[in-house]
């Protein structure tokens, strides 16, 4: 069996260990260590990391097995590792937003079908790599969705019809449904945190950067957690955001979709304004209901997920969308999202 060593700055991280083979040592071996860095391997003495699944600003994610489990169930583990040079502040906030991650996905992956649900949460310190002082590490275990995410399937079999994205946009908004109603907002949608299992249910990952919603107002802003291009404006400006900062996100990831172009060839800067219709024929409704998402004053916006369920409903009249009422800058050269 091949273990995969978590050590960021490990040479080799492939350990081939072929005593871990037999199911029967597999399950009772103490510990195995890197053979490159030292590192210990089977984290926690539970979960035994296999191969990389991606990474991204935050960290990188891992495909693992847990020997707790009588059927070694599968699951993602995730190691906190920011990429770059970060001050303190900024570390301290990106060590914040991964905590946070965890404590969503406790707090509503447990309750909803197609928000992955937590395992474990656990720090671990180790000798470094060279030796000479301690290295902390922060993990986050979570279920393992069997399948991929939207921007992989974009790739492999290119635009998607109306239809598949009505079906995108249903199964996403019941779960924005139940997120906003919690008290909480997304504010990272995108293809690539939106992914499908085998059984074509979609769940929605990544909840680094999710906002808790005060019931009283508030004069605090966003932070600058954010993907170049899916963010609205009052996003963009570290303005307060809503709900409907994650019906226009939601939007932007169709346009993607149905177009196959990035949102930064549709949106025309010049005349503040998406241009995305040539590209999609759809029906009026469709187009509609997608263009009142894309609006850039937010009161302008559909105010729910149910809204806008309600108005993709063939039976209701279709919905055009408000006259916006002062043009606001859209589309900035910052990009910052966690894994």
């Amino acid at each position: 069996m091949e273990i995969y060593c978590t050590r960021p700055n490990c040479p080799r991280p492939l350990n081939l260990f072929s005593d871990l083979d037999d199911p029967a040592t597999l399950k009772r071996v103490s510990q195995k260590y890197c053979m490159a860095c030292g590192m210990p391997l089977i984290l926690r003495d539970r979960y035994l990391p296999l191969k990389l699944l991606g990474q991204g600003g935050f960290g990188v994610a891992v495909l693992a097995r847990d020997r707790d489990t009588p059927a070694m169930r599968r699951c993602v583990v995730k190691l906190f590792k920011p990429a770059g040079y970060l001050t303190p502040q900024q570390l301290q906030t990106a060590q914040n937003l991964f905590s946070r991650e965890a404590e969503v996905l406790e707090e509503l992956g447990n309750q909803h079908p197609q928000i992955p649900e937590l395992f474990a949460f656990f720090e671990l310190n180790v000798p470094s790599f060279p030796p000479g002082k301690q290295d902390q590490f922060f993990y986050l275990v979570q279920e393992y969705i069997n399948g991929e995410d939207l921007e992989e399937e974009l790739d492999r079999k290119g635009k998607f019809s109306e239809n598949e994205i009505l079906e995108v946009l249903r199964q996403i908004l019941s779960v924005l449904q139940f997120v906003h109603e919690q008290g909480s907002i997304h504010r990272d949608i995108k293809p690539s945190n939106i992914m499908r299992d085998r059984q074509g249910r979609l769940y929605l990952l990544d909840f680094g950067a999710v906002k808790q919603v005060t019931k009283v107002a508030s004069t605090g802003g966003s932070t600058g957690i954010y993907s170049m291009g899916f963010a609205p404006p009052e996003q963009m400006s570290g303005s307060q955001v809503y709900p409907a900062t994650d019906l226009y996100a939601l939007a932007v990831t169709c346009l993607t979709l149905l177009t196959g172009k990035q949102p930064q060839e549709l949106f025309d800067s010049y005349a503040n304004q998406w241009n995305w219709r040539n590209y999609a024929p759809v029906s009026d409704r469709t187009a509609n209901v997608l263009d009142r998402m894309l609006l850039p004053t937010p009161n302008l916006r559909f105010q729910s997920a149910q809204e806008v369920l309600a108005a993709l409903t063939p039976h209701q009249p279709p919905q055009t969308p408000p006259p916006a009422s002062i043009s606001q800058p859209t589309v900035p050269a910052t990009i910052s999202s966690a894994m």
